[in-house]
C-alpha cells in the first residue's frame, strides 16, 4: 500500500485532539470558554475526520 503522509499527519492530529490535554482545558474553564472550546474541538475533530476520508478515498483510488 502507498504510504500517505497526509493521511498520517491527519490520523496524528485527530489522535492529539481526542486526547485529554487537561492544562489547555483547565486554562479554558479559568477563562469561562469551556463550552465554546469543546464546541470547536468539535468541529475541528469532524472537519479533519471527513478530510481524512477523502483523503483515504484518493489514496485508494491511485
Amino acid at each position: 500500500m502507498k504510504i500517505n503522509s497526509r493521511v498520517d499527519a491527519l490520523q496524528l492530529m485527530l489522535t492529539d485532539l481526542r486526547t485529554r490535554n487537561e492544562p489547555i482545558r483547565h486554562k479554558a474553564a479559568f477563562k469561562g470558554c469551556q463550552p465554546e472550546f469543546q464546541a470547536l474541538v468539535a468541529r475541528l475533530i469532524s472537519q479533519l475526520e471527513d478530510e481524512l476520508e477523502v483523503e483515504k478515498k484518493l489514496s485508494r483510488d491511485y
